[in-house]
């Protein structure tokens, strides 16, 4: 029998650096074989459309392959697990001998432990093993004593599981991703100065047990002989990683995503400067979590990929128009009663007129 699939967990809060940290990893695979499961919330499938940009799941002629990239649309991952991650890893199951490695992003929400306790599956575990669990912790954000970058949308999953209702809920989240890492990667390490990385750094050794390394990252780049490759065989330890939540009833085991709304927005091209003010403004005055999306801007031939969590926001350049593409501007506003309509047309204001 072939040896067993290894398979790479990132979990971390949202805007913690997951799918920047991803796009590292498969710009640099050098040849390895690998399927990413992506989590996606929201109704347009942004983070899996960046992760296509990097050409896992694209045959020569850039059309994407049936099968090598899937995006779970229907809530955080723990949850789905038992609907939707098993006739997943059974389809890759059955292609294991075009895969050297498996990546599964988790949600913002998600808590790793079911996802690895599902390795022990019979199925699963006789095919694949949890090479390692990697948590990203984003620096500037727990420095200030926030551990997300976007409390309030973290806060909304407590609210809404009862199990989750105690006094410092996020501490209590933060302290269960880490309980699962065989790996802690530091994010946005550049946006503090050497005492706040220090601070962090103590902070989560707090919580980790001695042979778990913490790794500082900047914009998701480390060698990757140091993320994969670990095997920690994670799925056979997991159990004696006793978390916040291994006494919750399982049936209230429930996030009602429906306290959640995502608000797609579609606009032609766009002036950057007047987008990225307009939603820097949105932010301040609505109840928006998250903001991801693909900008057509007027004068520039390359696809514009922005992302914004809390306050912050981030751009850069992923790709030239392809042929026979119409540019155009796709973005996901996440957050809590949402107006569509007074969103959208507070956007508008950013398109160029023809």
């Amino acid at each position: 029998m072939s040896a067993k699939i290894p398979v790479t967990i990132v979990t971390g809060f949202l805007g913690s650096g997951k799918t920047t940290l991803l796009r590292h990893i498969l710009q640099n695979a050098n040849g390895r074989r690998i399927a990413v499961i992506v989590n996606e919330f929201g109704e347009l499938g942004i983070d899996g459309e960046i992760l296509r940009g990097c050409g896992i799941g694209c045959d020569e002629d850039g059309q994407e392959a049936a099968g090598q990239l899937y995006e779970l649309s229907n809530g955080c991952l723990c949850c789905t697990v038992q609907e939707e991650f098993y006739p997943v890893m059974r389809e890759l199951i059955e292609r294991r001998g075009e895969l050297d490695h498996i990546l599964i992003e988790t949600s913002g929400l998600a808590l790793p432990k079911p996802l690895v306790q599902a390795f022990n599956w019979p199925e699963i575990k006789n095919a694949c093993t949890v090479d390692a669990v990697v948590t990203l912790v984003d620096v500037p954000a727990t420095a200030a004593g926030l551990f997300a970058a976007n409390p309030q949308a973290v806060d909304e999953q407590r609210r809404a599981d009862p199990n989750l209702d105690h006094e410092s809920p996020l501490h209590e989240l933060f302290e269960d991703q880490l309980l699962a890492a065989d790996l802690v990667v530091l994010s946005k390490t550049d946006l503090v100065d050497a005492a706040a990385v220090e601070r962090v750094i103590a902070l989560v050794r707090e919580e980790l047990p001695a042979q778990v390394k913490v790794l500082a990252s900047d914009r998701g780049c480390l060698d990757l002989d140091l993320i994969l490759g670990l095997s920690h065989a994670s799925e056979e330890s997991i159990h004696l990683r006793e978390s916040h939540h291994d006494h919750a009833d399982d049936e209230e085991h429930e996030h009602d995503h429906d306290q959640f709304d995502s608000v797609v927005v579609k606009l032609p091209l766009v002036d950057r400067e007047r987008l990225l003010a307009c939603l820097q403004a949105l932010v301040e005055q609505h109840r928006i979590f998250r903001i991801k999306g693909f900008v057509a801007l007027v004068d520039k031939p390359m696809r514009l990929v922005v992302h914004g969590v809390g306050q912050r926001f981030d751009s850069y350049f992923d790709r030239r128009w392809q042929t026979g593409e119409t540019p155009s501007t796709h973005l996901v506003l996440i957050g809590q009663e949402l107006d569509a309509e007074l969103l959208t047309r507070a956007l508008q204001t950013a398109v160029i007129e023809a």
